[in-house]
């Protein structure tokens, strides 16, 4: 796998972007909750359901004041199956080890890839007091919906660049400061239902011991062409290590892909779709 980041991102990946790009395993879907079709559609509501105003932001940063948002458990997010999303994940180093906090689109905008594309990684790190930003996307569910039990992000708002996003999950790195090498598991702090409705085609890596794990999102990362049409073909180009097996499958009956106790474990294949573990072999 080609594990160089594009230049767009600027120089400030030459230092310590490789070490980190490992939490953009992600999040790679945290669920969340959804706000009200009124409220998507006017922005943020007060308290009393007026309208309150965003400040635009500049220089592809983060506004300054996050927008609060309750944590309400056993909410979520249907019809999900193409929604595109992006996130940013604002690392922060301590003598504990790293942790990212997840900010995403889930919800709330389709990530437009103009103003995307414009997102200075090193201002926003900056702005937010964090070591450093990692952008992840933008990325495609291959899911149908998202129940989200108890979320591990504060929910809170936040414009960055004139794209809003929201606070949906913690990844705790630890000591170590892995790579993207794909098939490396990561473990995400999110308590969510992920659903796969019944007569939905399934993509699935297998491990050699045959732990299963199911793609919820496919990345354009990495191939821009990528399409869920396409996704069926993968086989032959992800050069799988010996043992490793991908197959799809329609669905018969609902599944449903569950965290381990408040813990989703996450891989990425090389072209950076994202899977999570449904079963341990």
């Amino acid at each position: 796998m080609n594990v160089s980041f594009p230049t767009r991102r600027g120089s400030f990946w030459s230092t310590a972007g490789a070490a980190v790009a490992v939490v953009v395993l992600c999040a790679v879907g945290a669920g969340c909750g959804d706000r009200s079709d009124d409220a998507a559609a006017s922005g943020t509501q007060d308290s009393d359901g007026g309208e309150v105003p965003r400040e635009g932001t500049a220089d592809g940063g983060a506004d300054a004041e996050p927008d609060e948002a309750p944590n309400t458990p056993g909410s979520g997010l249907v019809d999900q199956y193409g929604q595109r999303y992006c996130e940013i994940l604002t690392v922060t180093l301590s003598d504990q080890g790293a942790a990212a906090e997840v900010w995403g689109t889930q919800g709330l905008n389709d990530c437009p890839q103009e103003p995307f594309d414009a997102l200075d990684p090193a201002v926003i790190a900056s702005q937010l007091g964090a070591n450093l930003a990692v952008l992840n996307g933008p990325r495609y569910w291959v899911l149908d919906r998202i129940v989200a039990n108890e979320l591990a992000g504060t929910l809170q708002e936040r414009d960055f660049g004139g794209i809003e996003m929201r606070s949906i999950a913690t990844v705790e790195l630890g000591e170590g400061m892995g790579d993207r090498t794909p098939l490396t598991e990561t473990s995400v702090a999110r308590d969510t239902d992920f659903v796969f409705e019944e007569g939905r085609e399934v993509f699935e890596l297998t491990a050699p011991d045959g732990s299963v794990y199911v793609m919820q999102s496919y990345s354009i990362e990495v191939d821009p062409d990528l399409t869920a049409e396409t996704l069926g073909s993968l086989g032959d180009r992800l050069e799988l290590p010996e043992g490793w097996a991908f197959s799809s499958r329609v669905l018969r009956e609902d599944l449903v892909v569950q965290d381990i106790d408040g813990i989703a474990t996450v891989i990425q294949d090389r072209f950076r779709n994202s899977y999570q573990l449904r079963s341990r072999g």
